[in-house]
C-alpha cells in the first residue's frame, strides 16, 4: 500500500493492539505505549494470556471487543505464521479500515485476504516509527 502517513495517522482513533504484551521491554509494549501516551490513540489490547497492560483491559480476541467499540486499525505483534486468523476475526468483526503488521511481520495471504474484503494492508513497518518521522516527534 502506497500510505499518506500523515493522512492516515489523522483519520484515525482507536487501535486494536494484537499480540499486546505487559512486560516493557517488548515491542508489544512500548510501542502502543507511545501510540498511547505520546501520539493520543485509544489502544485495545488483545491477548488471551494476560489480563491488564498500559491501565487498559485486554482481550482475548478482538470478537471479545464489545461491538460498539470502534476500531480503526488492528496492528499485529505475532508470527506471520499466526497472522491469518486474526485477520479472519478483524474482518468477521467488521468497521476496520486497516490491518497494520508491525516490522518483520510478512504474511501475503493475510494481506491478499484483508485486501478483498476492504481493508488496508500495512506490512512490515513500525506503526511508532512511521508516526514519529511524519510528524518528527522525538521518541519518548
Amino acid at each position: 500500500m502506497d500510505v499518506d502517513f500523515k493522512k492516515f495517522y489523522k483519520s484515525i482513533k482507536t487501535i486494536a493492539v494484537v499480540g499486546a504484551s505487559d512486560k516493557v521491554g517488548h515491542a508489544g509494549y512500548h510501542i502502543p505505549a507511545y501510540l498511547k501516551y505520546f501520539a493520543h490513540y485509544k489502544i485495545i489490547p488483545v491477548n488471551p494470556k494476560i489480563k491488564k497492560t498500559l491501565d487498559e483491559k485486554v482481550y482475548p480476541n478482538l470478537l471479545s471487543i464489545p461491538k460498539g467499540v470502534k476500531i480503526d486499525v488492528v496492528e499485529i505483534f505475532r508470527p506471520s505464521a499466526k497472522v491469518f486468523p486474526h485477520v479472519q476475526e478483524a474482518i468477521k468483526r467488521g468497521g476496520i479500515k486497516t490491518i497494520w503488521m508491525q516490522e518483520g511481520i510478512i504474511s501475503q495471504a493475510a494481506a491478499k485476504l484483508a485486501r478483498k474484503n476492504g481493508l488496508e494492508v500495512v506490512m512490515d513497518d513500525c506503526m511508532m516509527q512511521e508516526h514519529i518521522k511524519t510528524f518528527k516527534k522525538n521518541r519518548p
